[in-house]
């Protein structure tokens, strides 16, 4: 049976990481090629991605445009063993952030401006035109929910999430198998919950703010709970 992408980007991550940790790649090296690191470890492009994001993440690589990726001294600190392509560690953030995020929706409802209510709405309007032309998300999700911490202002709210934004916005192909494609069923309650979340935070109603927040949370939650119980029971 085939190898799962998310473990094989695992397998990719974990053998750069060592290279890093031991030396054999020193702060400031240029990591080989993404085709030739396709040839080394035998996987796909997108496997080899979805490595390098990990990494990224971890603050153990930097990508410079037009120039490579780069290794770079290890860190620590919160977040750096996050393994975005594991459904575990999305469900452990999306637990962390129904904690932070339910409040920031309510702050956003009573302090954002009429600057910061344009952004939510033109963030929300941009994911919704994404999804009807059937284009990823991702990105524009996150932005959405960025520009509510924004409206919170409170810096530190969007500081978090943009701390762990690899891991904010699921990858869809932890549910389909393919990057940045999501299932019909996953963008239909993103639309409406979204939606729900703009009307409350436009009415200026904290506790319905709050109660949108958490349901659109909890919602993403119990999908990848059910994704984590099939996954287990696959055998993969």
């Amino acid at each position: 049976m085939a190898i799962p992408k998310e473990r094989l980007s695992a397998k990719v991550a974990d053998a750069l990481r060592s290279e890093i940790a031991e030396g054999r790649v020193k702060p400031g090296d240029r990591l080989p090629s993404e085709s030739r690191l396709t040839e080394i470890h035998g996987v796909s492009r997108t496997v080899v991605r979805e490595a390098i994001a990990t990494l990224s993440f971890e603050g153990l690589v930097e990508a410079r445009k037009g120039a490579g990726v780069f290794a770079q001294e290890a860190r620590s600190g919160p977040f750096v063993n996050l393994d975005a392509g594991r459904v575990s560690s999305i469900i452990e953030l999306l637990e962390l952030r129904i904690a932070v995020e339910v409040e920031s929706a309510a702050f956003a409802a009573l302090r954002r401006s009429p600057v910061q209510e344009e952004r939510i709405a033109t963030a929300n309007r941009a994911v919704i035109d994404c999804l009807e032309a059937g284009q990823p998300t991702r990105d524009l999700d996150f932005a959405f929910h960025l520009a509510i911490a924004e409206a919170t202002n409170n810096p530190r709210f969007a500081e978090f999430l943009s701390l762990i934004r690899i891991g904010i916005i699921p990858r869809g192909k932890l549910q389909t198998g393919q990057d940045d494609v999501r299932p019909r069923d996953y963008n239909v309650h993103l639309q409406g919950e979204h939606d729900a979340i703009c009307r409350a935070i436009f009415s200026s109603d904290e506790g319905a703010a709050r109660e949108a927040m958490r349901t659109h949370l909890r919602g993403s939650l119990a999908r990848y709970r059910a994704l984590l119980h099939d996954t287990n029971h696959t055998g993969s």
